[in-house]
C-alpha cells in the first residue's frame, strides 16, 4: 500500500511536480482547454516548467499515476494531471500508522 507511493516520492522531480499540482493556479498559467483545478494541468505545461523532455515527464507522471498519487484525463490531444487528494490522504494515513511511535508505558 505504501511502497509504490514511497518509490514515486523518492525522485525530486516528481516531488516538485506534486507540490505544483497541490496548488496549480499558483504555479501554472490559465489553460485554453481544461480548468487547472477541475481537469488538471496539461502535460505540456508541466514539461515546460520542469525543463525535461516530454517523454521524461510522461514517464514521471505515469509513475505517479501508478502509485495512485495523481489522476489523468485526456482532453483533445493532451493529457491533464491532477493530484488525487483522496489517495494522497489514504497514503499519508497509512504511512503515519506504519511509522507511529508507541507511547511509553
Amino acid at each position: 500500500m505504501i511502497s509504490a507511493p514511497l518509490r514515486a516520492l523518492s525522485n525530486s522531480k516528481r516531488l516538485t511536480i506534486l507540490r505544483w499540482l497541490r496548488d496549480p493556479t499558483s504555479h501554472f498559467p490559465p489553460q485554453r482547454d481544461g480548468d487547472l483545478v477541475v481537469d488538471g494541468v496539461c502535460v505540456g505545461f508541466i514539461t515546460k516548467k520542469i525543463g525535461l523532455s516530454q517523454p521524461a515527464v510522461t514517464e514521471h507522471m505515469q509513475i505517479l499515476a501508478d502509485a495512485g498519487l495523481v489522476s489523468s484525463k485526456k482532453i483533445r490531444n493532451w493529457v491533464f494531471y491532477k493530484l488525487d487528494d483522496e489517495q494522497v490522504r489514504t497514503f499519508l494515513a497509512a504511512l503515519s500508522e506504519t511509522l507511529e511511535i508507541p507511547k511509553p508505558r
